[in-house]
């Protein structure tokens, strides 16, 4: 089932020789290995991050894909270093609640503790290098998860809570749980929820902070003038607030222009009246 695909998704930046380290050890162990960078510029020991961008690719790779998270990957007591099987891909990484906002815990197949490396004397202060990646190779390699650790259920996996949206006769409240590298904004309110409390009503989206208010969802940012603001659903079903081509100079768009950031508030009121615009 194994691909030999392995993929990468670190805080590790660029910079430094950490990632060439990594890549290195995979191929001096496999050189017929392929490896794939997801994202080496999660913000340092931020699994929420990590779990947005990983969580919104990991599917568009084959099924059987293993996929590193070298994001906060120290293993203490309480964080124990895990590999899982989820949606027919493996993913190798610590136990920090990482696990739990990337996935739907029900649909996990497969959950073990590891062993491989484990009690060695090697140096443990580098796991990504020196335990996951030949939990890894070993994964791609057709082990199965049993001959790399011990079976734990399903529900075992450490939980960290995130703001999810709330949800009233006519009003949704969510948070900004993420911005692009083009300062778009997207928050966790998903167009599912937005159609059944709004059932085709008109409405406003209120920008919190910014005091802005959109009025129309649109499917491509094309449809507005250049450096206007828009709301769309994005490929995930998110929604986004964006500015059609951003504005000038580097990280800029929407967050910059409306002073938005993580965790503020996106309220979304809802009318009676019927709104035909909506698409």
């Amino acid at each position: 089932m194994a691909s030999n695909i392995i993929t990468l998704t670190t805080d590790m930046g660029n910079k430094d020789y950490y990632v060439a380290s990594i890549k290195g050890t995979l191929y001096s162990k496999s050189p017929s290995c392929n490896v794939v960078d997801i994202s080496h510029e999660i913000k340092p020991f931020d699994i929420a991050h990590a779990s947005y961008v990983l969580k919104n690719c990991f599917l568009d790779f084959p099924a059987g894909t293993v996929h590193i998270v070298g994001v906060n990957p120290e293993s203490t007591e309480q964080t124990k270093h895990i590999a899982i099987l989820y949606k027919g891909h493996f993913f190798v990484g610590a136990d920090n609640g990482f696990f739990a906002l990337l996935c739907d815990q029900d649909l996990l197949e497969q959950v073990v503790e590891i062993k491989i490396n484990e009690a060695s004397d090697g140096n443990l202060s580098f796991p990504t290098k020196n335990i996951f990646v030949d939990v890894a190779l070993s994964i791609s390699s057709r082990q199965s998860l049993n001959a790399i650790g011990l079976p734990r259920a399903q529900n075992s996996i450490v939980r960290k809570q995130l703001f999810r949206p709330t949800a009233e006769e006519t009003v949704i409240k969510g948070t900004v749980s993420y911005i692009d590298t083009y300062g778009n904004i997207i928050t966790n309110i998903h167009k599912n929820l937005f159609d059944e409390v709004g059932k085709g009503k008109v409405f406003n989206i209120y920008l919190t902070r910014a005091g802005y208010m959109i009025t129309k969802i649109h499917k491509k940012y094309s449809e507005v003038p250049e450096g206007e603001k828009i709301a769309i659903f994005s490929s995930t079903g998110m929604l986004e607030i964006a500015i059609n081509k951003g504005v000038e100079g580097s990280g800029g768009g929407a967050s910059k222009l409306f002073g938005i950031k993580l965790n503020d508030t996106i309220t979304i009121e809802f009318s009676d009246l019927k709104n035909k615009q909506v698409v």
